[in-house]
């Protein structure tokens, strides 16, 4: 007989949320409680082939659905919410890139005026293989192909903003968002600050796998069934959303221009550390300096997305939130030894 807590959430095409903030929750769960959760495709599944250009087949701004809002019994502002990613799935055997005019990171864009011709709008479908683990790309203009290796992930993650703000599930920011973070696969745990009475958790933005930076534009989008567990950490709320994973801390930075994104996160960092080694401030400057990394997550959305990552290493036997990242993998272990 279980003791672990699950709940099922599979909304229907009108219950997905295009914004964070301004929803009621579609559940209210428990600290502790495992959520098992289906996602779709940025495009809402109407993207299934090279000629479902999304410009014809999807409505502006009807893209990039979330699931939920979740709300958690309990979660108060200056909360930390920590979600736990227990497993990643896609939920067909395809997944859909895109390159659009006026978006991505090596074109001209509406903020980035050029006299040269927008780029083609042409899709690119790949075949997604969960056994094999792979996901297979096919150039469009000549025979050659590729398998790359299946690494499921979420771009978009997040909470209600403060202060009643309503923001568009495409933008990413201090409450998460579309960040578009390779990083966020199963086995991270995410924590957010918490802004509003229950936190309003809400997911999507399924990718097979994404380079870092999200250079087009767009990953392999696809539909997921994913599992999390949601726990609850009273105060101490992040300033941006933070990561960790068995072998990293990680820190968040949305903005523009890239550099301020770059700023935020490795801020974060550095504060951090400082708490966690009881370090002065400019010791943990000099420490994440010689050993973190910083790779960049998004540099196309409404504002971009960097990260900072330190290795676990050098904390000793200093442990993030008290160790829940460790606790919440224990509970993802007992799920899915009982799945």
């Amino acid at each position: 007989m279980t003791l672990l807590e699950v709940v099922s959430l599979k909304p229907t095409y009108h219950q997905y949320a295009y914004t964070f903030g301004g929803r009621r929750p579609l559940i209210t769960v428990r600290p502790g409680t495992i959520v098992e959760l289906s996602t779709e495709d940025c495009f809402g599944g109407n993207v299934k082939g090279i000629d479902d250009l999304p410009s014809a087949v999807c409505t502006f701004p009807y893209l990039n659905p979330v699931t939920g809002p979740i709300a958690v019994e309990g979660a108060e502002p200056g909360d930390t919410l920590a979600v736990h990613f227990v497993d990643i799935a896609p939920a067909r055997d395809w997944g859909i890139s895109s390159t659009f005019p006026h978006f991505g990171a090596l074109t001209a864009t509406h903020t980035t005026a050029m006299l040269h011709a927008p780029l083609e709008e042409r899709v690119w479908v790949y075949d997604l293989d969960a056994d094999a683990g792979t996901c297979r790309f096919r150039a469009r203009e000549s025979d050659f192909s590729v398998e790359l290796p299946l690494d499921p992930m979420h771009g978009t993650v997040g909470v209600a903003p403060a202060a009643g703000e309503t923001l568009m599930s495409i933008t990413p920011g201090a409450h998460g968002g579309n960040m578009d973070t390779p990083e966020m696969r199963a086995g991270t745990t995410a924590y957010f600050g918490v802004n509003v009475p229950g936190a309003m958790l809400s997911i999507g933005d399924g990718h097979a796998r994404q380079g870092e930076g999200e250079l087009c534009g767009t990953a392999v989008e696809a539909a997921m069934r994913t599992v999390i567990v949601v726990d609850l950490i009273k105060g101490g709320a992040p300033v941006s959303p933070r990561l960790e994973n068995d072998d990293h801390l990680l820190t968040t930075g949305s903005a523009r221009p890239l550099e301020d994104a770059f700023r935020i996160s490795q801020r974060d960092l550095v504060d951090w550390t400082a708490g966690l080694l009881d370090l002065e401030l400019l010791d943990a400057y000099q420490l994440v300096s010689q050993a973190g990394l910083a790779p960049a997550a998004n540099v196309c959305d409404t504002n971009y997305t960097m990260v900072a990552k330190l290795p676990k290493a050098v904390l000793g036997r200093q442990r993030a939130y008290e160790g829940r990242h460790a606790h919440l993998r224990s509970v993802a272990a007992a799920y899915l030894r009982e799945r």
